[in-house]
Order: C-alpha cells, then sequence, then structure tokens
C-alpha cells in the first residue's frame, strides 16, 4: 500500500489545502493530514484545535486519515509507513525553501521521496497567515475556507479583539 503524508501546521487548513488532499487520495492508497505542533511558528490555534478542524472540514474520503505529530517528520512518516511526503508550491517563492526541506529529508531518510504539488490556479494565492489577517481585521474569509473554520476564526477573533475607543 501507498501511503502519503501531507504535513502541516494547518493553522488553519485553507480550501487549497483540502484541493491537495483530495488530489493526492486520487494518487495513493492512504494519504495521512499530519498536523504539526510547529509551536515556533507561534499558532494561532492549538495543535488539538487545528486537528478538529482538519477532520471537521475534510469530505469523506476512505483513504483519507488525520493525525498529529511532534518531532522529526520522516521520522513520523517511518512509524506510519508512509513512502510519499507531499507538500504544496503555490509560487516560485515557495520552491527554495521547500526544496532545501526535501533534500534535508532525503538525507535524514532515503526511503520516503518527496512530490511537491501545486494547487489549483484560483488558490495560488492562499495562505493560512493571509487568511488569519483577513478574518482578524473583520473580513470575509469563506470562499478561502470550509465553514468550520471560518466559524473556529470568527470565535477567535471576536474574544481576542479589543472594542475601539
Amino acid at each position: 500500500m501507498r501511503t502519503a503524508i501531507y504535513p502541516g501546521s494547518f493553522d488553519p487548513i485553507t480550501n487549497g489545502h483540502l484541493d491537495l488532499v483530495q488530489r493526492a487520495a486520487r494518487l495513493f492508497d492512504r494519504v495521512i493530514v499530519a498536523v504539526a505542533l510547529s509551536e515556533g511558528k507561534n499558532p494561532l490555534f492549538t495543535m488539538q484545535e487545528r486537528l478538529a478542524m482538519v477532520r471537521a472540514s475534510l469530505p469523506p474520503l476512505p483513504m483519507v486519515d488525520t493525525d498529529c505529530f511532534d518531532g522529526l517528520l520522516v521520522d513520523y512518516a517511518r512509524k506510519q509507513g508512509g513512502q510519499v511526503i507531499i507538500r504544496g508550491l503555490r509560487a516560485v517563492s515557495d520552491f527554495e525553501f521547500e526544496f532545501q526541506l526535501a533534500l534535508m529529508n532525503r538525507k535524514l531518510n532515503e526511503d520516503v521521496e518527496t512530490i511537491f504539488m501545486m494547487p489549483k490556479a484560483s488558490y495560488t494565492f492562499l495562505s493560512s497567515r493571509i487568511v488569519k489577517e483577513i478574518a482578524r481585521l473583520g473580513g470575509d474569509v469563506s470562499c478561502f475556507v470550509p465553514d468550520p473554520v471560518r466559524l473556529a476564526l470568527s470565535a477567535k477573533f471576536k474574544k481576542s479583539q479589543p472594542p475601539c475607543p
């Protein structure tokens, strides 16, 4: 069975992420959407909140599982029997960093390959960081994220925004 790991902070998961999951599910026998702890990124949502949003947002695909992990991705991939790491590339600016990660992962475990996938053209501009900023400023993110994420963002920012004087 060919198992692919699609790792990310998913803070939060976007429609671009979901596009890659659905396309990867057509290519592999099993896809694990793996939420990384990512404390260095200062995530808005806890790992458990992000995992819950991923689970609530994914369409029912029998070959897609969700999980979370901390530590080296290649170690996680080995434990899950993963042969492939899926990484998304939106623009050339993503390539250099992702290429370095892929080469480092290969050095750490040459049995795990990295495959780069490009999202649909309509999602090339989309990032979790931009979605959070739009939501923080009170903008409508409904065309960028699934409804469970929109609701979670709305709740998070209503609690944290001080009223204007």
